[in-house]
């Protein structure tokens, strides 16, 4: 099974080796058929600590690395 990729932007980058990224994902409402905007954050493995807040990063599933991270950050 392919890892998944998301893209989305650096909210924090205070802790040591991670980021919080913010994905977010549009999709049409089945029924009112309007445009509706979710987001979702998940922490990133950043092993060099080379992503500061606000860069656009790409992010790809893995191996847990610790408790909440199972994604790491594969390029900006």
């Amino acid at each position: 099974m392919p890892k998944r990729i998301l893209q989305g932007t650096v909210t924090s980058d205070k802790n040591d080796q991670t980021v919080t990224v913010l994905v977010e994902r549009r999709f049409k409402h089945p029924l009112m058929e309007k445009t509706i905007r979710k987001s979702k954050k998940y922490r990133a493995h950043d092993p060099e600590n080379s992503f500061k807040t606000g860069d656009k990063v790409r992010i790809q599933e893995c191996a847990p690395v610790s408790k909440s991270k199972r994604w790491e950050v594969v390029a900006q």
